[in-house]
């Protein structure tokens, strides 16, 4: 650490740090005034704004300096405010008022000025001397969101740079040199054709009006800005909400946030319209002769409290069960689990989160003795090598897939493992893309090839793990030429891949549903787990295994113990010790029978054992597989009550509706993809006629007999602190900012990475499996000779039943079906043509694009239109070991529509 000496007093400098850095730091951001600069992008030194006067002798005329990209090295005297530093300022800002617009040098009234006009008011220029010039260039096209004037551009090329370094999308450039030069948006000014993802981090960075979005979220004078997380995916971005007149009026990202440092989706920053569409429901429903009718509060919970006691007196407890969901935040899953396992008396509990990512929980619980993301998202910079198996982070978790392509782009070594060729694969050393359903084969290959090749960290292995030896030999006993078969995959580019993430001194893996959502998707965990094990790849910054989380608390709601085996914090409520602890907490007697899972909830009610169903948040009837035999179920309940924001395919089949709070008007925590514990809070009142749907837990169990209190999410994270180990020192309080990341010590500490001295087993066990065929290959592929695999666009989320109503409808407005052009000639398929796409057990039609992005005999589409009622196709196959239904693996046949 050196010095430098700022307006003569001394301060202590950090390596590597600028003198516009040194400076903000001890003095604050203001000191300086920036236009260029950005703490987000790389120092650039365009503007000329920072200038400080720079020598080496106190009292000695200084040189004029840009701070912005100046070490601060060397004890140098640095001096921020002077009269010849004004005036070299306001001549800069004359110069770039000079082009621009002079009706626009002041903010228009009721708006908050830009960064370029508080910096014209400070220095009282309301006016240029020089000529007025004329900016060139041309506004963009029309687009949903964004917007763009060249008028008020003043080149800083700080819109260039956020899309080129945070997004890695270099949709923006400058054109011609210059009087001439202008931002361009691809070649004809169109957003949209230059590949724009529209995650308006241009429109954050820029300090004019130059770029600008519909919601004018810069500019607008709010009448307060509430911070909060994002509800769309596992990544948890931080978001400012602005709010006028009671309304959500704009959304920005939070500046700094460790998560997300800025950045957002156009999910997160722009998809928020759906919470003030009229399509939301206001109203409890009760259906009375078939018709579904409008109730008040009191009396459609106390006729759901009423049925329910009557259902549990009449058909035992079992008959209940109870559907939580990983959009509604941990407070609200902790208390739909506590309800069921306290008031009903059985653990018929689950959720989406189990069934989508249980098998990494359990595979990983099985290797390291915890299921969860072993590492933090801000360590990709450091990794070597990233690996990426079963997942589209770019459009599935889109700031993440950011980071990763930026990491890519600067030189880490990126393999991609996904049957389609994705925007990832364009950056990635190696791609391989083997057949839907045969990641454990691909698995067997990699380890085989890292042991051949000598990358195993045998002193790692030999201190860390058990069952090594046994291991390596069931590995080196496959046939490669069968496993080459298999997986659709040469052996030369396993070889490479092995070469690359053996070879890296800190490999960085992150898998998503494209391994889990498999008939042997606990396996492929399991097995990705040894391959990370055996190369020393855990437990070290920028190593681990880290899986990207679908929604935005899938690890939260299992954290709070949404799952039928499993209570709170991941406890065996099996064991008399745990038991005990529940219910002391609960204050009341708990079950230990294991409860049922979603598919086991479908087959009680086909039988008749199971009577009613709670359902909060979900919409199964569009996001389980075989839609049919899940309409069918459900039809036999006595009783169905569903919990929504608007009116689903689930609500149509309900006996009771009840209208719930978006996440924008609730408060409580979100757990993220990598452990980490944020606080949500509520931006505006519930929409008149709703809850949040933790309030109406409550107030069941408060009708039901339970002493229950209020809903009050600060009091309820006190009762999981008490629950759950891994969050002991969590407080509302200690969470506001980052958050925390669990296990979280009781006096405040939490963890970055886990298993840095030991697994909690307390030694990593290897677990070998051999590729085993889905039966829905087996029994189907000679009548149904295609495979069809799902996944999600960057534009919607899901079923889409937010996104449908916001103006992302506008940039995808309907899902499509990627063919192989072999495939579509020999089908006699055109281009945006239709075809009948068919299952063992369901028919459905989409419209078609021919790509490459697959290979011959693949198929690929998206499930977030409804009309399209994909699952229709999708099987009762589910994983062996955690029931996580097989998504990814649809046997179809096509003929043209």
């Amino acid at each position: 650490m050196s010095q430098i000496t700022i307006n003569g007093t001394a301060y202590p400098t950090i390596a590597g740090e600028t003198l516009y850095e040194s400076v903000s730091r001890h003095l604050g951001p203001d000191e300086i005034p920036v236009l260029c600069h950005d703490p987000a992008l790389e120092p650039f030194g365009a503007c000329r704004i920072c200038l400080v006067e720079v020598s080496r002798k106190a009292g000695e005329m200084g040189r004029l300096i840009a701070s912005c990209h100046t070490p601060a090295t060397g004890d140098l005297h640095v001096t921020t405010r002077s009269d010849r530093l004004k005036s070299a300022r306001k001549g800069i800002l004359e110069l770039l008022a000079s082009n621009y617009p002079a009706e626009k040098l002041k903010p228009v009234a009721g708006e908050i000025p830009t960064p370029f006009q508080k910096l014209l008011h400070d220095y009282g220029i309301e006016h240029s001397r020089y000529p007025q010039i004329e900016e060139p260039g041309e506004a963009a096209k029309p687009h949903p969101y964004l917007r763009f004037d060249p008028a008020e551009c003043i080149h800083c090329y700080r819109c260039i740079r956020a899309c080129d370094e945070i997004q890695g999308q270099f949709v923006l450039s400058m054109a011609n040199r210059g009087m001439k030069s202008h931002i361009i948006q691809g070649q004809a000014g169109d957003f949209g054709e230059a590949g724009c993802v529209s995650c308006g981090r241009c429109v954050q960075t820029c300090p004019t009006n130059a770029l600008s979005d519909r919601y004018r979220a810069k500019t607008l004078q709010a009448d307060k800005t509430v911070p909060t997380v994002c509800t769309y995916c596992g990544v948890g971005c931080n978001l400012e909400v602005k709010v006028k007149a009671g309304s959500v009026a704009a959304i920005s990202a939070v500046e700094g946030a460790e998560v997300n440092q800025g950045h957002t989706c156009l999910k997160g920053r722009y998809a928020f319209e759906y919470v003030h569409h009229p399509d939301r429901l206001t109203s409890p429903l009760i259906r009375r002769d078939g018709e579904l009718v409008e109730v008040g509060w009191d009396e459609a919970l106390d006729f759901i409290a009423e049925r329910l006691e009557n259902i549990k007196q009449e058909h035992g407890a079992d008959a209940i069960a109870g559907i939580s969901s990983a959009r509604c935040t941990n407070e609200e899953n902790y208390l739909m689990q506590k309800f069921m396992r306290t008031v009903i008396g059985n653990n018929n509990i689950d959720g989406c989160a189990r069934v989508c990512h249980s098998p990494t929980a359990y595979g990983m619980r099985q290797v390291y003795g915890t299921g969860a993301a072993t590492n933090s998202i801000d360590e990709i910079p450091l990794a070597d090598c990233l690996l990426v198996f079963g997942a589209n982070p770019t459009e599935a978790h889109p700031v993440t897939g950011a980071r990763l392509k930026q990491a890519a782009i600067k030189g880490a070594k990126l393999i991609i493992v996904d049957p389609r060729r994705s925007e990832l694969s364009k950056y990635a050393a190696c791609h391989l893309q083997p057949r839907p359903g045969s990641n454990v084969a691909l698995l067997n290959m990699l380890c085989r090839y890292l042991i051949v090749l000598g990358y195993v960290d045998q002193a790692f292995v030999d201190s860390r793990t058990e069952g090594f030896d046994e291991f390596k030999a069931q590995v080196m006993a496959q046939d490669l030429d069968r496993l080459e078969q298999i997986t659709g995959v040469a052996r030369t580019d396993v070889e490479q891949a092995a070469h690359i993430y053996g070879r890296a001194q800190r490999a960085m893996a992150f898998h998503g549903l494209g391994i889990t959502e498999h008939y042997q998707g606990s396996r492929a965990i399991m097995m990705l787990a040894d391959l990370i094990m055996m190369t020393g790849n855990i437990g070290r910054p920028g190593t681990g295994m880290n899986p990207l989380r679908g929604q935005n608390n899938v690890q939260g709601a299992v954290d709070m113990g949404v799952q039928p085996d499993l209570g709170a914090g991941y406890l065996d409520y099996k064991q008399p010790e745990i038991k005990a602890h529940f219910e002391q907490i609960y204050g009341t007697e708990i079950p230990t029978q294991p409860g049922l899972k979603i598919p086991q909830m479908f087959g009680a009610a086909r039988e008749g054992k199971l009577k009613a169903l709670w359902i909060m948040g979900e919409d199964i009837l569009q996001t389980d597989p075989n839609s049919c035999e899940v309409k069918y179920s459900l039809s036999l309940l006595d009783l169905l009550i569903v919990q929504e924001l608007f009116m689903t395919e689930t609500c149509s089949m309900a006996d009771v509706i009840l209208p719930a709070a978006s996440f924008l008007e609730k408060s409580g925590t979100f757990t993220n993809g990598e452990r980490r514990i944020q606080r949500v809070n509520a931006a505006i009142d519930p929409l008149p006629g709703t809850r949040p749907d933790g309030e109406i837990v409550s107030n069941i169990m408060q009708r039901m007999g339970y002493p229950q209190g209020s809903y009050d999410p600060p009091k309820l994270l006190q009762e999981i602190a008490q629950v759950v180990p891994f969050f002991a020192g969590v407080t509302w309080e200690n969470l506001e900012g980052d958050g925390k990341q669990w296990p979280v010590a009781p006096d405040g500490t939490d963890t970055q990475i886990l298993h840095q001295e030991g697994f909690k087993l307390p030694k990593g066990q290897f677990r070998f499996f051999e590729f085993q065929e889905s039966p829905e290959i087996e029994e189907n592929a000679a009548s149904y000779p295609y495979i069809l695999t799902t996944s999600r666009r960057l534009e919607h989320y899901n079923c889409g039943s937010m996104t449908r109503r916001t103006p992302n409808v506008e940039l995808v407005d309907h899902d499509v079906l990627l063919i192989n052009p072999q495939d579509a000639e020999r089908e006699g398929i055109d281009e945006g043509g239709r075809v009948e796409i068919s299952s063992s057990n369901g028919t459905t039609h989409l419209q078609v694009r021919i790509s490459d992005e697959v290979k011959p005999g693949i198929l690929f589409t998206t499930f977030h239109f409804p009309e399209i009622a994909i699952n229709h196709l999708t099987s009762g196959i589910f994983d062996q070991e955690s029931m996580t239904p097989e998504y990814k693996v649809v046997a179809v046949r096509l003929a043209p529509a």
